[in-house]
């Protein structure tokens, strides 16, 4: 299946200083986290300390950035936090950051040494193009809460990430839905990292970069290719 990935002209007109890189990798090997991936989050933390040199995530300027665009669609950015800041947050404390798979924890390492939001979806499970869209507020979006599987919907003007079956991502890159997350049986990704101005094109090829280098260490004889917008 040929990757394609679109933006709204309503996202574009929100947010003009956007843009995005997409790794799209194909024979991956995921597994239980362990001592290669474990080690990406530890360094990802010490780096982000150094960069942060004692400020809050949120006083960086592209989280802030972040939060101006997170209120331009409604969303409360104190409370409802791009995922970026919600790890650097999680990566700042004396638990640190969550280990979930070899996967997950390569692109969360990126996401926090780099102040840069990034998402992984299995892509074998996504249906169609990949959109970002502003929501209508129909569109199912399937998840799970209480140890229960539910659809919600996002609200009407929500900036959001989906496929041709449902919503994949809800607010921008607040919460990725069940469907498409990377699992162990995964071996077919998209990751995609995510820039508002004041990041630069250079910092954000870096973090894809850097990206590409881990998966090559944790999965010898992936194939990567690199997508931007058109």
């Amino acid at each position: 299946m040929t990757l394609t990935l679109t933006i709204s002209d309503e996202v574009r007109d929100l947010a003009p200083g956007f843009t995005y890189l997409a790794v799209e990798a194909r024979g991956l090997v995921n597994g239980p986290s362990d001592e290669a991936s474990s080690a990406l989050l530890d360094d990802a933390g010490r780096r982000l300390a150094e960069r942060l040199d004692g400020r809050a995530p949120h006083e960086d300027p592209h989280v802030a950035a972040w939060r101006e665009a997170y209120a331009a669609f409604g969303a409360k950015p104190s409370r409802t936090r791009n995922s970026a800041e919600a790890l650097a947050r999680r990566a700042l404390t004396d638990a640190g950051l969550p280990r979930v798979n070899r996967l997950v924890d390569a692109y969360n390492a990126v996401s926090v040494a780099h102040l840069i939001p990034v998402g992984g979806e299995d892509a074998d499970r996504i249906r169609g193009a990949m959109r970002l869209v502003r929501a209508t507020g129909r569109e199912p979006f399937p998840t799970a809460a209480g140890g229960e599987d539910v659809v919600e919907h996002p609200g009407a003007g929500e900036v959001v990430w989906c496929d041709d079956e449902a919503v994949t991502c809800r607010r921008w890159n607040w919460r990725q839905g069940v469907r498409t997350r990377l699992t162990e049986d995964s071996v077919n990704a998209v990751f995609l990292l995510e820039g508002l101005a004041p990041l630069t094109s250079t910092e954000l090829g870096a973090a894809a970069a850097e990206l590409v280098e881990s998966l090559e260490k944790l999965s010898p004889g992936v194939r990567t290719t690199l997508h931007a917008p058109a």
